[in-house]
């Protein structure tokens, strides 16, 4: 008998010692091929996406299947439609997904620990807090500040914007005002809808010429809301926006909200990371004034999609406005010194989420990450020289961070051909985005697998198709 056959004779629905050994031996061996065959994988690829979306909408089978079969049935799956792994991925936010991390997710879910309460896994509870912990003085946060590991940004904001909206407004908060721009990444306005705030809530402060907030305009603004009989409670400030990596006068806007009493909170959902390095930490001065602070390590960190985290200057506000119980919980008690993330978040049930982070940490050591970031700004400032440095293109911003807008001089229509020619060569991909009226293309250098080789590659393919 086959250990492909044996693997169904175990216990139900489990496998063998021997079976694990050998599924696990094709698994990494898929690992292996992947990870080596994405330098020369084009950046998208949608030739065969309809055949697969057709076949893998059919129903599992009553019988077992082979696992080399489905490995590859996978991998076509997966090799339909943007390569987010490859270093031609230059699109919106790149995300590396290190291998490192991917195992350290793999042994996790293995283990199979609940970390909603302390209690239920205590040290490996302490081992996601250290991370917290080491996060939360990178980004100069008090001591005893914290949070949690989330799925995402978008997660990390809902819980920051109620924690905010619990503790300024408490339980009547439809006359509560929040502070943004049209650079704000919509997931703030999203989660204070959730949130149950009324959308002539939102107030879109002006920017200056550089497109970050305008601190002025700000403070009128409050004002004016509160001779209304409204009351403000949130100002956010980005470091690091979406559409160009711009970071927003964080001292400034921390200071006015101070002042005024409201939540500072601060997205760094991209620009996270750069906090490493020399640069980054001058270009994002005055994050430590954040009373929350959302940053996706899936991004800067070049973690796999899907790793968040929100840091709070004080995470008895968050958990004033998540916690709850019931009496189905009474067998258990807090562990000195240890949070209950179930009673910090949205979420109550969640995996163990801190491997991710802390093996590849510990495994690379944090000066690899810092030195992986300060090539991507060195990358990024040498592409807005190269492409400032021809007469067709306009290149109006110099970039705070590893993000560069460009556009051909011309019509939007005639960008749009553009943006076309260069992702049809599936050498790179790039994004387009909308700024002050004109449609611009943009170029996001942030994958750990995209080098100066590539970027070189991504300059000679923009040159050819302009």
């Amino acid at each position: 008998m086959s250990t492909q056959q044996e693997c169904h004779t175990a216990l139900p629905l489990d496998l063998a010692p021997h079976a694990v050994a050998e599924l696990g031996g094709q698994a990494v061996d898929f690992i292996v091929r992947q990870v080596a065959g994405l330098p020369d994988e084009p950046a998208s690829d949608y030739g065969d996406a309809a055949r697969l979306a057709a076949l893998l909408r059919r129903p599992p089978a009553g019988e077992p299947g082979d696992f080399g079969t489905l490995i590859e049935t996978f991998r076509q799956a997966a090799s339909q439609g943007v390569n987010t792994a490859g270093p031609g991925y230059l699109a919106y936010f790149p995300a590396g997904g290190l291998v490192s991390s991917a195992l350290g997710e793999l042994l996790a879910q293995v283990a199979n620990r609940f970390t909603g309460v302390a209690q239920t896994a205590p040290a490996l509870v302490a081992m996601e807090e250290s991370v917290l912990t080491w996060m939360a003085e990178l980004f100069g946060l008090p001591s005893g500040a914290g949070g949690l590991i989330t799925t995402g940004a978008s997660s990390a904001t809902l819980s920051a914007v109620v924690a905010a909206r619990h503790d300024r407004l408490g339980p009547a908060f439809g006359d509560g005002t929040v502070y943004v721009t049209e650079h704000t990444h919509y997931s703030l306005a999203k989660a204070a809808q959730i949130a149950g705030l009324p959308a002539e809530g939102i107030r879109t402060v002006p920017t200056t010429a550089d497109l970050r907030m305008d601190v002025r305009e700000a403070a009128r603004l409050i004002a004016e809301d509160r001779a209304a009989g409204l009351r403000p409670f949130l100002l956010a400030g980005t470091a690091g926006s979406t559409s160009t990596g711009t970071v927003d006068p964080l001292a400034d806007l921390g200071r006015l909200a101070r002042e005024q009493g409201l939540w500072f909170h601060v997205d760094a959902a991209y620009g996270g990371g750069f906090q490493l390095t020399g640069r980054g930490r001058e270009r994002l001065a005055g994050i430590e004034e954040a009373d929350s602070l959302t940053f996706d390590p899936h991004k800067s960190l070049f973690m796999p999609y899907g790793t968040g985290v929100l840091l709070v200057r004080e995470p008895a506000v968050l958990r004033a406005a998540h916690a709850g119980g019931g009496r189905y919980l009474q067998d258990l008690h807090e562990v000195d010194g240890l949070p209950d993330y179930g009673h910090l978040g949205v979420e109550l049930t969640r995996e163990f989420r801190g491997l991710r982070l802390w093996l590849p940490l510990h495994l690379h050591g944090v000066r690899a990450f810092e030195e992986a970031l300060d090539e991507k700004l060195d990358l990024a400032g040498k592409v807005h020289r190269e492409l400032s440095a021809d007469p067709r293109l306009e290149v109006p911003w110099q970039p705070d961070l590893s993000v560069v807008p460009f556009r051909l001089r011309g019509s939007d229509d005639a960008n749009r051909r553009l943006l076309d020619r260069i992702n049809a060569t599936r050498r790179i991909y790039l994004s387009s985005t909308m700024l002050e009226g004109a449609f611009y293309l943009r170029l996001c250098v942030l994958s750990a697998r995209t080098r100066a080789e590539h970027v070189e590659e991504a300059l000679r393919v923009i040159r050819a198709c302009l």
